[in-house]
């Protein structure tokens, strides 16, 4: 089990670094915005209000052998305080399973302080980090748990935006899976594909604006008369 769990981390530790250098060049390559303020650009490709909604997988990091790769859902609301930063609570729905050993369905709620590193481009890296509650079908069994994750968006169309990204969740019970072994509590990953709807801003962009226009932000300059014989 313990060389499994590793080569889970090891593949989402390349992962995440492989996402950052693709990334990395799409920005490079990426022109410098023509807005007057960059951070125009934040409430013209996204916005204020975000409602998230994602698809993936969720595997097991437990007292057992053999973790399985089962579905999981994501539905949530975010809403930026700055470009930068962004608190979101979320619903997620799961199963967790071990293989010939059981296949249960989950349920967390979600509580994230999130930082998009490069609010005013069309793709950019986030990383999050919060607390949540977990519980199994039923509300049967229910836990505190901690999380942390990271990703990439990418706005596709102005309010509209994909993701890929991951969070590792810890949480403070060690009989998640069934079984209470070992020294440490129960953890588990999950890893999704999102489609973002972003809306709301006018008013924090008009007050960025402060009255300036396209127009009178960039001024022309007539042409000096020319000299003719």
């Amino acid at each position: 089990m313990i060389a499994k769990t590793s080569l889970i981390k090891v593949l989402i530790l390349i992962s995440a670094v492989m996402m950052f250098n693709v990334v990395s060049a799409q920005n490079d390559s990426i022109q410098e915005s023509t807005s007057w303020n960059k951070f125009i650009d934040f409430y013209d490709l996204r916005g204020t209000n975000t409602i998230t909604t994602g698809v993936g997988t969720a595997v097991m990091n437990g007292d057992f052998q053999d973790p399985m790769f089962e579905i999981y859902f994501k539905g949530g609301y975010k809403r930026f305080i700055t470009p930068h930063f962004g608190i979101s609570i979320s619903y997620h729905k799961f199963n967790l399973a071990y293989e010939d050993v059981f296949n249960f369905g989950y349920m967390s709620f979600d509580l994230n302080l999130e930082y998009l590193m490069l609010p005013h481009k069309r793709v950019s890296p986030f990383i999050f980090g919060g607390a949540g509650y977990n519980a199994s079908n039923y509300f049967e069994e229910t836990a505190t748990k901690a999380q942390a994750g990271g990703g990439i968006e990418c706005v596709i169309a102005d309010g509209l935006a994909v993701s890929l990204f991951t969070d590792y969740n810890y949480v403070f019970d060690d009989t998640l899976d069934g079984l209470e072994a070992g020294d440490s509590d129960d953890t588990y990953f999950r890893i999704g594909f999102g489609v973002n709807f972003y809306f709301g801003g006018a008013k924090k962009k008009a007050k960025l604006m402060g009255g300036r226009t396209v127009i009178n932000s960039n001024l022309i300059y007539p042409k000096k008369d020319r000299v003719t014989k």
